[in-house]
């Protein structure tokens, strides 16, 4: 006779977890979530006050002065075609829940790359949380945010953060240990603090590095907010999102050259930061 092994009830823990939270700080949740839309919504309101014409002017200026005249002409291009495609708000709205999420998460992510870095103990706990972080299905991510913030562009700016932040903290990590160890002794040598050695050689040196996962955190936080339609996220998911419920390819495809468009620019305006700074 098979001896019955009982199941773990770990969905049932986890359920009960997220109930608990979300009774007994649900005042702090709607504080964040207050806070959080009324970031949303002013930085819309601001790139949706300025004309289609002046912040294509202004984003093709940036591209030309950091990229090249290159990215600065197919900047131009691109966003005159996202316009032309009646895209223009849903664009703006991703474009913000991009930048939000992006700003939160290299807040959260650099201080504990750089601690990790500095910390062997805290590196090899951290490693294996992102490693756990990374390998999670991006749609797990939608799953707790309803119940703490609700259905809507806040539960989207919380999957987000949490799904794009693990390579952030990984290249500041990598970056800082990259620096060869003659400068640290150099710098011991001449009798520089830890603060000091931080701020003055590793992280002006890895700070390619750091770019590169910040770059790499605008990718994926880009990928989510499409995803986040799913929850209630305004832009060009849920444009995606409406198309794919009424059976509208062209729409749908349209949406998706939109998606492509921006992240071809934040990808190229990301790796141009980067290269200046490498040089």
């Amino acid at each position: 006779m098979a001896t019955e092994i009982p199941r773990i009830e770990l969905g049932d823990w986890i359920e009960s977890g997220l109930n608990y939270l979300t009774s007994n700080y649900s005042g702090v949740t709607r504080g964040i979530s207050a806070v959080t839309q009324t970031g949303i919504n002013g930085l819309n309101d601001l790139l949706m006050w300025i004309p289609e014409w002046g912040l294509m002017a202004m984003i093709a200026l940036l591209c030309w002065r950091v990229a090249g005249i290159r990215l600065g002409i197919g900047a131009v291009l691109g966003l005159a075609l996202i316009w032309n495609l009646d895209l223009w708000d849903p664009m703006i709205e991703t474009l913000t829940l991009v930048v939000i999420a992006t700003l939160v998460a290299v807040v959260v992510a650099i201080p504990v790359g750089i601690a990790a870095a500095l910390s062997e103990r805290l590196y090899r706990v951290i490693m294996p949380i992102l490693d756990f972080m990374q390998t999670m299905p991006a749609f797990v991510y939608l799953i707790p945010a309803i119940p703490f913030f609700g259905i809507g562009s806040v539960s989207a700016i919380f999957a987000t953060v949490i799904f794009s932040m693990p390579p952030a903290i990984r290249f500041t990590t990598l970056g800082i240990r990259q620096v060869p160890t003659d400068l640290i002794e150099a710098a011991d040598a001449f009798g520089s603090t830890t603060t000091q050695k931080l701020f003055k050689v590793q992280l002006p040196l890895s700070l390619p590095t750091v770019m590169a996962g910040i770059n790499q955190t605008i990718m994926l936080a880009l990928s989510m907010v499409v995803i986040a339609a799913m929850i209630g996220a305004d832009g060009l998911g849920n444009e995606v999102w409406r198309a794919i419920q009424r059976l509208r390819p062209g729409d749908g495809f349209e949406a998706g050259i939109a998606v492509v468009i921006l992240a071809m620019l934040l990808d190229r305006l990301t790796q141009s930061f980067r290269k200046t700074r490498k040089s």
